[in-house]
């Protein structure tokens, strides 16, 4: 790894884990700590009329964002979780109980998000099957290409393991100036 012309490494980092874990609010901490610019997977994906964009519009911003040196990504996409982790330095893993997840998702209904283009009106049931599955349908797949992961990977198994981890970070960055990215 080379040294940006800053004389600082890139910083590249995933915030990966089931919707209602809090990635987004992990993710929104970490860059008012850091400066990094974040996107959040789910507004190059979702349009504000509810449909999505294309594929190929998905991968093309994606790829545009991830070839440059300095991101926080915020969001799953497992599809796309192989070409993200080839660039990046250090992956967060919230691995919550099912349970938070879903309280997270439900406690979010009705509020406006910066990570989501409408505001949910209702906890839709295919999103809570979703959620209720992840464990077992998604997860396992994304610890497989963990595996191979060169970087750093930090896994969080509770809302107080990740405010605990944040504190420490903004210590070392305030101590400091420069993350332990």
């Amino acid at each position: 790894m080379t040294p940006s012309a800053a004389g600082r490494f890139p910083e590249r980092i995933l915030v990966i884990g089931s919707p209602g874990a809090g990635k987004t609010v992990f993710a929104r901490r970490l860059h008012a700590m850091t400066g990094l610019p974040l996107l959040h997977l789910d507004m190059i994906w979702h349009k504000p009329d509810g449909t999505h964009t294309t594929r190929e519009e998905f991968d093309r911003r994606l790829s545009d964002v991830i070839g440059t040196d300095r991101w926080i990504i915020d969001g799953n996409y497992q599809r796309t979780i192989p070409m993200r982790l080839r660039r990046c330095r250090r992956v967060y893993l919230l691995d919550f109980p099912t349970e938070v997840c879903l309280k997270g998702a439900e406690e979010r209904i009705g509020k406006k998000r910066e990570d989501l283009p409408w505001i949910e009106t209702e906890f839709d049931e295919e999103f809570r099957q979703f959620i209720l599955g992840f464990r077992e349908n998604q997860l396992p797949a994304i610890l497989s290409m963990l595996q191979s992961f060169d970087g750093e990977l930090v896994v969080l198994r509770s809302r107080e393991e990740s405010e605990q981890r944040l504190r420490e970070e903004e210590a070392r960055f305030a101590a400091d100036g420069n993350p332990t990215f």
